[in-house]
């Protein structure tokens, strides 16, 4: 499969700075501080307009682990639906079963709603029960691509399982590695691993315009602030691009 520079993106201006700094594709979502959970769909028309790069959409419907109600489950599917609908190059799922499996059968519905784009299966993945049993489920429901850590906090912590899964995988679906990507980690995990696909958001925190700033109101998260505004570094990205295009060249 060719080599992907995946960017993880939950703006137009940080999808722009993925672009520009050589992103061979994006991964949109939304409220990327909590992992990333489903966008809307004005954001993903916007991107469209402003960026032209493959974009694939995670689909999560709330931040957390990956067993869904029936009706999160409903959700999935109709978002599924639209997005592929609204013309998206792919979907981002994940569903797992309380004993830690791949929901074969659930993936297999939101797959055959997504109506032959391309599905990834995320870092539901990286806490299943076991990544082998895993890597052979989401073969035989014709998930393309495989967002891992190699089931560790780090991708350089799951190095040795992320080259077992790049050898079995055999292409079949493609290993995208994430959880920590930048272009030194790119440098060092390539030749380890043989992977051809990585999975970064490089992430730079700005400080908001705002002059006036009420203290003592938190609208969010514990200990992260409102005027910290997150945006991907379009400098990072293309350091991480030039790293694979040399890696892979050689």
């Amino acid at each position: 499969m060719s080599r992907v520079l995946e960017v993880c993106v939950d703006s137009v201006e940080s999808a722009e700075s993925a672009a520009r700094g050589g992103a061979t594709r994006l991964e949109l979502c939304a409220n990327l501080i909590v992992g990333g959970t489903s966008p809307d769909e004005d954001l993903f028309r916007m991107v469209r307009e402003r960026v032209d790069l493959p974009i694939r959409v995670l689909l999560r419907p709330r931040f957390g682990d990956f067993l869904y109600s029936d009706e999160e489950y409903e959700l999935l599917r109709r978002q599924v639906r639209r997005f592929a609908a609204l013309g998206v190059d792919g979907v981002v799922i994940g569903i797992l079963r309380p004993d830690g499996t791949l929901d074969e059968t659930r993936m297999a519905g939101l797959i055959g709603l997504a109506d032959g784009i391309g599905v990834t299966l995320h870092r539901a993945f990286d806490v299943c029960r076991d990544p082998f049993e895993a890597l052979d489920a989401a073969r035989r429901l014709g998930v393309d691509t495989i967002l891992t850590s190699g089931q560790q906090a780090s991708c350089e912590q799951g190095a040795a399982l992320l080259r077992d899964l790049v050898s079995a995988a055999n292409g079949r679906p493609q290993i995208l590695i994430g959880a920590g990507v930048n272009a030194a980690v790119i440098r060092t995990l390539q030749p380890q691993t043989h992977a051809d696909a990585f999975h970064l958001s490089a992430k730079r925190t700005l400080d908001s315009g705002m002059a006036f700033r009420r203290a003592g109101v938190p609208m969010g998260l514990p200990g992260i602030s409102e005027f910290t505004l997150w945006r991907c570094d379009e400098h990072a990205v293309r350091e991480a691009r030039d790293a694979l295009d040399a890696l892979c060249r050689a």
